[in-house]
């Protein structure tokens, strides 16, 4: 009778009442989630204001928002190069401050993206070929722990100025994390997954591909959300020193002309950006991971 209903509303175009109340509470629960949201930030901007009125902290070295906001079209100056070098103009104002958005999103996804195809690849191959495991281990666990700052003079060494050395930065950051998760998640896969799939005649091709890897993937891709912020970070030191463009060569122009409006905004812009790249991550694993029931408090 349900599955006739549903046919029947298929048909004639209309929605069941069903899913109507399912899709307004999806969209109830995403309005709370915003709201939630922008009372967090609000909260925090209204007691960083509050200490300012108070004379609590020195405006010239933390300006609350109003003061680093207030001149925005003046602050977007400093975002086009043009203006420093003597080149031709890219755009200025808001479209020097999209490209300089967009190399350094570039570069995180594009480091993020490399590490996490290549650790589940490489931790997969650890876990699998016992000889390799037991050539590369060690090497992996006494690599695993240095800091990803540490990597940049050695990036900087072997690929020179330019986005390399940030890509590869982030690419250090999430690789071996991903390829030791890789690998202590498929000794964690059920073994009744893998009786009833070698039952049903499945190959170790198959097994892999559609029942470990599924299996695993929901945790890989907690652990790629939980590097992504550490990826923000190595980037934007990356881009101090070794790109010559940046929201973190920005940041560095903007301390050394000791101009704290610029380091505030800029500040800002990387919040919101690393804000947004986690609300996109998790849209793609809610759109990958189908089968997987979406978190609650998530927007």
């Amino acid at each position: 009778m349900a599955i006739e209903t549903a046919v029947a509303s298929s048909v004639s175009g209309t929605v069941s009442p069903a899913a109507t109340a399912r899709n307004w509470r999806k969209a109830r629960r995403r309005i709370a989630a915003f709201g939630w949201a922008a009372l967090s930030i609000g909260l925090f901007a209204l007691i960083w204001e509050a200490l300012w009125y108070v004379g609590k902290i020195n405006p010239l070295l933390l300006p609350p928002p109003h003061l680093f906001l207030q001149d925005i079209p003046g602050t977007l100056i400093f975002f086009d190069r043009s203006n420093r070098v003597g080149s031709v103009a890219s755009g200025g104002g808001v479209g020097a401050l999209g490209i300089t958005m967009f190399w350094t999103v570039f570069r995180v996804f594009t480091g993020l993206a490399l590490g996490f195809v290549s650790g589940v690849a490489v931790g997969a191959a650890l876990h699998y070929i016992r000889w390799l495991r037991n050539l590369l281990m060690p090497t992996v666990l006494l690599l695993a722990p240095i800091s990803p700052v540490a990597w940049l003079p050695v990036a900087i060494f072997v690929f020179g100025i330019g986005d390399v050395p940030a890509i590869f930065l982030v690419f250090i950051t999430v690789f071996f994390t991903i390829v030791l998760s890789t690998s202590a998640q498929i000794e964690s896969v059920p073994v009744n997954y893998i009786h009833v799939a070698r039952i049903m005649g499945a190959t170790q091709t198959q097994l892999f591909w559609r029942v470990i890897l599924p299996a695993i993937l929901p945790s890989l891709f907690m652990t790629l959300r939980l590097n992504l912020f550490g990826a923000w970070m190595v980037v934007l030191i990356a881009e101090t020193v070794g790109v010559g463009t940046g929201l973190g060569q920005i940041i560095s122009m903007a301390r050394a002309t000791f101009n704290a409006k610029l380091v505030f905004f800029t500040m800002a812009v990387i919040g919101a950006l690393g804000f947004l790249s986690d609300w996109g991550l998790r849209q793609i694993q809610r759109r990958m991971l189908w089968w997987v029931a979406p978190q609650r408090g998530g927007l």
